[in-house]
């Protein structure tokens, strides 16, 4: 007997599925609950977020072994913690709401 959906993600504990889309910020916590589409768009956005930050840097003439401008690190780490604080919350009110169904 395979479980739907819907079973899988309210067997799943909305804690742990929050603690693991926080702490690597890469979505993994919606693996644990084996929603693989939103893990795929957490991690096209996540990628598509470094790939534009590579994009953006590569315009201020920097040499390789320089020095990076910190404000460029401080807006691509704000933006992986505001992508894995999103994923976090979301993980967790679908668990809540797959197990009061």
């Amino acid at each position: 007997m395979s479980l739907s959906k819907q079973d899988t993600l309210a067997a799943s504990a909305p804690w742990v599925a929050v603690v693991l889309n926080l702490v690597p910020g890469l979505g993994t916590g919606y693996i644990y609950q084996r929603r693989w589409r939103a893990y795929w768009i957490t991690s096209a956005l996540s990628t598509g977020w470094f790939a534009l930050g590579l994009v953006l840097g590569q315009g201020d003439g920097a040499e390789l072994g320089a020095q990076a401008d910190p404000r460029q690190q401080l807006v691509g780490l704000l933006g992986l913690l505001l992508l894995a604080g999103v994923t976090a919350v979301e993980a967790g009110i679908a668990a809540r709401r797959a197990r009061q169904a």
